[in-house]
């Protein structure tokens, strides 16, 4: 497959972008069907509420995490209803994982 050179740094600059901010994710599906199947009207909005800290943590911590991963786990969280914990738990895994091998 040939890329032309001019689409090169455009594609290079996605790819920092998606790092740059915690990306803006619909956690309402997600936990709309947690409230269905858990058969309990306070879980939506407890789920939402979870969601909210832990957007605002990511917020906090965000820069703190290794550009790769922030990409890495961008991507791999968005293959389905993302939410913010799923995001949260693979920069931890990742994180632990270096962790790990670097003893």
């Amino acid at each position: 497959m040939f890329i032309p050179l001019f689409a090169l740094p455009l594609a290079t600059h996605l790819i920092i972008t998606v790092a740059d901010d915690v990306p803006k994710l619909n956690v309402t599906a997600s936990c709309r069907a947690a409230a269905v199947a858990s058969n309990s009207t306070d879980r939506m909005q407890s789920c939402l509420a979870s969601e909210q800290r832990i957007h605002d943590q990511l917020v906090k911590d965000w820069s703190g995490y290794p550009s790769v991963d922030r990409v890495d786990c961008v991507k791999a969280v968005k293959v389905f209803e993302p939410t913010y914990t799923e995001l949260l738990t693979c920069l931890e895994m990742a994180r632990d994982v270096k962790n790990i091998r670097s003893k």
